[in-house]
């Protein structure tokens, strides 16, 4: 077989006449793909939280407030996509949109809620006992990777992996009573520095990992066709085990 003679001159068709014959992107699939573009956003938010409290880096903490600008745009981008398009596309295709919708109202809180950290942790700056600074490291890193899993189970339809992060809200629960306790209750009666602003950390992660776990719920609608909550209402067990059982008949069935 030989190749297709070139234009005269031997060079290649010019660039942008063989970029014109790419076929556009389905406006449905632009504004998934944009979507977990914002889930990237959101998790280097989280990363810059715990590397800034670890660290006591308020350049990092900084970087959060151009990041929750970043999401209210994307925000402003799907809002206006989806109402213009959903109903010109299929079943399918429209319940992707509303969850790219559903998305983007919770990415949009968790920014907020880690801007509101990052002004807390920088008016407290070097004040923070050593096991605050531990905790809140750990809960902005377990918020980091929830948002990391949230985002490549919708990319990827990835219904086990959306389990994942209902699994680590848990610990992100767990860790918020260890803080509560020893500054609220505080049995032991010890001195803590800074007590008001790491319960307002505490409730920002706290609260941005619950925004995070409605978001794995929401793969799992896309993945199922159904709602987990109405799942959970149905049957006396874990949400989590509740999805993994359908999953199972679903590849029995297969």
């Amino acid at each position: 077989m030989y190749p297709k003679a070139l234009p005269e001159g031997g060079d290649e068709p010019p660039v942008r006449s063989r970029l014109q014959s790419t076929p556009p992107e389905p406006a449905s699939a632009h504004l998934v793909r944009r979507t977990v573009e914002a889930c990237l956003v959101a998790t280097d938010a989280a990363g810059a939280a715990a590397e800034g409290i670890a660290t006591g880096s308020n350049s990092l903490l900084n970087t959060i407030r151009q990041r929750e600008r970043e999401l209210d745009t994307f925000d402003m981008e799907i809002d206006s996509g989806v109402t213009s398009v959903i109903t010109q596309v299929t079943e399918a295709e429209a319940r992707e949109l509303l969850a790219c919708m559903k998305f983007m109202i919770g990415l949009e809180r968790i920014g907020d809620l880690l801007l509101s950290f990052a002004n807390s942790a920088q008016s407290v700056s070097s004040r923070l006992d050593p096991q605050d600074t531990r905790e809140l490291t750990q809960m902005a890193t377990l918020l980091e990777k929830m948002l990391a899993d949230v985002g490549t189970a919708f990319a990827e339809r990835d219904a086990k992996r959306a389990i994942e992060v209902l699994r680590t809200d848990a610990e992100m629960d767990r860790l918020r009573n260890l803080i509560f306790l020893r500054h609220i209750e505080n049995p032991e009666g010890v001195s803590h520095h800074a007590s008001l602003q790491v319960i307002f950390m505490t409730q920002s992660l706290e609260r941005a990992g619950d925004h995070a776990k409605n978001l794995a719920e929401e793969v799992c609608h896309v993945v199922s066709g159904r709602s987990v909550r109405h799942l959970l209402m149905a049957y006396d067990k874990p949400i989590e085990q509740m999805f993994l059982d359908w999953l199972r008949k679903r590849d029995e069935k297969h």
